[in-house]
């Protein structure tokens, strides 16, 4: 069965954006870079909300650009041709390899589940989607990068939760950067 991944940068004071809206901290140097678009080769599908979906447009048309190095031109030849699923209530369309989502999260998420042949991960990005997502239980794994800096606020990697959720330390490593990477499934 596909399991659904969440993966996100977040401050060691753990948000994923500042209380400015502010993610700069966030952007990842050559190496991080490099292991995330590696990891990225194990997703199937990706879930997104709009916010996300209108950030993520520039890379449909990204290999048209002159400027972009080798390590930019690989991520754009990932998600590009990567099959999306898009959350919103006021797009009416969507562009390249999305669709709309037809239902809710949890039914998504279950019909591609069920999808026959279906490879790869589910990976879920957006934080309120993501949020949505953690507090019905749907996340099967955590991916963490945290960042060596105190935003002091903002939108939280973990949503409040209502209930308590226990993790299995699935996987870690630390980068020349001091980037922390914290890969955790869900114990079940």
């Amino acid at each position: 069965m596909r399991g659904v991944t969440c993966s996100m940068s977040v401050s060691l004071d753990g948000y994923i954006v500042g209380p400015d809206g502010d993610f700069d901290w966030s952007a990842p140097d050559e190496e991080v870079f490099r292991f995330v678009t590696d990891q990225f080769q194990e997703v199937g599908v990706h879930l997104l909300g709009r916010r996300l979906y209108e950030t993520m447009l520039y890379w449909e048309t990204a290999d048209q650009d002159p400027s972009l190095d080798d390590s930019l031109l690989a991520w754009a030849a990932l998600w590009k041709p990567l099959p999306k699923v898009v959350f919103s209530t006021t797009l009416s369309a969507v562009r390249g390899h999305a669709r709309l989502a037809s239902g809710g999260l949890a039914e998504e998420i279950e019909r591609l589940r069920a999808e026959p042949g279906g490879a790869g991960d589910i990976a879920i990005g957006g934080a309120t989607l993501a949020a949505e997502a953690a507090a019905s239980g749907l996340i099967d794994e955590y991916r963490a990068r945290v960042y060596p800096v105190l935003v002091g606020g903002g939108i939280p990697f973990f949503p409040r939760r209502e209930r308590r959720v226990d993790l299995e330390l699935v996987e870690t490593r630390t980068f020349r950067s001091g980037v922390v990477y914290l890969r955790h499934r869900v114990a079940r």
